[in-house]
C-alpha cells in the first residue's frame, strides 16, 4: 500500500454519529480543499440533498433496487410494507475508503494507480482513477478547459464491474 494513502476509516459498528464523522472527512478533504488533478481544478456540485451535498451521498451510499424486505429487517419499516422500491443505503466499503479520494486524485501517476480518460457513449469524457489492487475507483467528468468534476467513487465488488474497468482502460484515450 502506498505510504501516502491513509488507513481505512473505521465505520463498524455503524452508529448515529457515523455519517457526521464521514461528513467531517468529506468537508476536510473534498468540499473545503482545493483539489487538483494533474494541476487542474476538481469541482463538486453544491446541490443539497437531505441536508448535505448530493456528492457526499454518492461517495458514501449505494442505491438498492426494488426487492422484498427480509423478515429480519421488517422491524425498520411500516407494518404493511413488504417491498422497498429504491433507496440509498450506506456502503461500508465506500465509507471506509472516503479518505482515499483526495490522495488518489493527487497521486494519479503512482505505479500502483491506473488513471486514464475515456470517452463514454454520450461523448462525455470521464477520468478514471483505479487503485486496482484495492479494488477502489474515483470517477470524474472532464471538461474541455481541463477542469474535472467529481462524480463518484466506489469499491469494485462485482466481477462484471472489474471487467468493465479493464475494457475502458484498454480503450482509453491515448
Amino acid at each position: 500500500m502506498p505510504s501516502w494513502l491513509p488507513e481505512l476509516v473505521n465505520v463498524s459498528p455503524w452508529t448515529q454519529s457515523t455519517y457526521d464523522m464521514l461528513y467531517e472527512i468529506f468537508c476536510r478533504d473534498i468540499r473545503d480543499h482545493n483539489l487538483r488533478y494533474i494541476g487542474n481544478q476538481v469541482l463538486i456540485l453544491r446541490d443539497i440533498e437531505y441536508g448535505k451535498e448530493a456528492i457526499f451521498w454518492h461517495l458514501t451510499t449505494r442505491i438498492v433496487k426494488v426487492k422484498k424486505i427480509p423478515r429480519r429487517k421488517r422491524k425498520f419499516y411500516p407494518e404493511d410494507q413488504e417491498i422497498v422500491a429504491e433507496e440509498r443505503l450506506p456502503d461500508l466499503r465506500r465509507c471506509e475508503r472516503l479518505s482515499w479520494i483526495k490522495p488518489l486524485i493527487e497521486h494519479p501517476c503512482d505505479p500502483e494507480i491506473f488513471a486514464w480518460d475515456y470517452q463514454e457513449g454520450d461523448l462525455t469524457i470521464k477520468t478514471y482513477i483505479w487503485f486496482k489492487d484495492e479494488e477502489f475507483a474515483v470517477i470524474m467528468k472532464k471538461y474541455p478547459n481541463g477542469r474535472q468534476r467529481l462524480i463518484t467513487s466506489f469499491y469494485i465488488d462485482k466481477p462484471y464491474k472489474r471487467e468493465d474497468f479493464r475494457r475502458k482502460y484498454e480503450n482509453r484515450i491515448q
